[in-house]
């Protein structure tokens, strides 16, 4: 190598620089997420054999430098040389390859076609590196898993590594969340806890001391006539002194905050965080209100969009002995899927169980009557305001249900 002319000497350390440089943006290139769905280039690439070719040529660079350094000016020429090799690969081989990936990222990939014969020639030693690192992280494999368990990005290295599996019907839950209105989940306006002003000032703090609740509307007499939003963190002081006055309540109030019935539920939560609300008073295409949404509520939905393991701890819901429940007519129909597992169709007018019992009857609901919606049943076990308040339900087997 000593003896190797000047010429032969710079042409290979060019050569080897090159051949860095295309295989470092050829594995930029391949790294970066795709939206070509077709696209069969990357997984044709063996992306050890990528890394491996590039390190050699880095190497082999730098030692050219090296030895052409010393051979110019002794110990001074080869740390100079070194030390300037060293530079240029970290511009045309490190931060020069990303910016092209980035810009040009299938003209990259395109590179990579020309080079996949040479690239196939290294993979056996790749692999052979790529199994002795295997065993050096064989100590560490828990943290990987758990490193991966967060979210990890592509790497070509992990090609046989399991991924870790998605939640089963997560997929679904985000696309039946889009379909997803407030009026789904609103409380309807008979179970609204509210203030009315036309009460006395006696009543009214009563109310407020025993509320389990810290945002309640404020109206007379009737709910379509609200006129603000009372925090009842606001008068706290006030009541515990029991010096509150209808002035100084109205004082602490602030404007409603009203939105239509079709709002969709995501578009909501935006909708939230700019008004910086927490409750909404939502209306029908009369103005009519029809209930109150809160950001809580909201929350609690799409969180139990991706809840898969049936959740029973619901007051609306009790468990019998037999494997029947008995629900509370007033329960929605998305709630009750939900904490069960059920399917009942929730995706037309009727919004809670007692709306699906009088639309299956088309009558107001009796006791003692059972009827049967697909695989369920359905025993009304108690009327009360010509509304079905207690429903025994259960699911019987697909098998038995019969079929229309």
């Amino acid at each position: 190598m000593f003896t190797l002319p000047h010429a032969t000497l710079l042409a290979t350390l060019a050569l080897a620089l090159l051949w860095s440089v295309l295989l470092s943006t050829v594995d930029a290139a391949a790294q970066r997420p795709r939206a070509d769905a077709d696209d069969d280039l990357t997984p044709a690439l063996p992306g050890q054999a990528l890394v491996l070719g590039a390190s050699l040529g880095k190497l082999l660079v730098l030692g050219l430098a090296c030895l052409e350094g010393w051979r110019h000016d002794s110990e001074h020429g080869f740390w100079l040389a070194g030390l300037g090799a060293a530079l240029t690969l970290l511009v045309l081989a490190d931060y020069l390859p990303r910016r092209l990936a980035r810009r040009y990222p299938q003209g990259c990939l395109n590179l990579g076609r020309q080079l996949r014969a040479s690239l196939w020639l290294l993979q056996p030693l790749a692999c052979l590196l790529d199994g002795c690192a295997r065993l050096l992280l064989r100590p560490l494999r828990r943290q990987a898993a758990q490193a991966r368990a967060v979210g990890a990005s592509d790497d070509p290295f992990e090609h046989d590594a399991t991924p870790t599996p998605l939640r089963p019907g997560i997929s679904h839950g985000v696309q039946a969340l889009e379909q997803v209105t407030v009026n789904d989940i609103l409380v309807p306006r008979n179970e609204v806890d509210g203030i009315n002003l036309d009460d006395p000032i006696e009543q009214i703090s009563a109310q407020l001391r025993s509320s389990r609740h810290t945002r309640l509307p404020v109206f007379h007499a009737d709910i379509n006539q609200v006129e603000a939003v009372l925090n009842i963190k606001l008068v706290q002081h006030l009541l515990s002194a029991d010096e509150l006055t209808r002035d100084a309540l109205l004082a602490a109030c602030h404007p409603p905050y009203f939105i239509p019935e079709t709002t969709p539920l995501q578009l909501q939560l935006l909708n939230f965080h700019k008004q910086q609300r927490r409750m909404a008073m939502v209306v029908d295409e009369y103005g009519e209100v029809l209930g109150i949404v809160t950001l809580e509520d909201l929350l609690e939905e799409i969180v139990g969009e991706f809840e898969q393991a049936q959740n029973l701890n619901n007051p609306h819901i009790q468990a019998q002995d037999d494997g029947r429940f008995i629900i509370d007519g007033a329960t929605t129909l998305r709630e009750i899927n939900r904490c069960l597992g059920w399917h009942l169709p929730c995706d037309g007018a009727p919004k809670t169980l007692n709306g699906l019992v009088i639309e299956a009857l088309e009558s107001i609901p009796e006791t003692a009557v059972c009827l049967r919606i697909g695989r369920y049943r359905l025993e009304i076990l108690e009327t009360q305001d010509n509304c079905a308040s207690k429903v025994l339900a259960w699911s019987v087997s697909p098998a038995l249900a019969p079929r229309r």
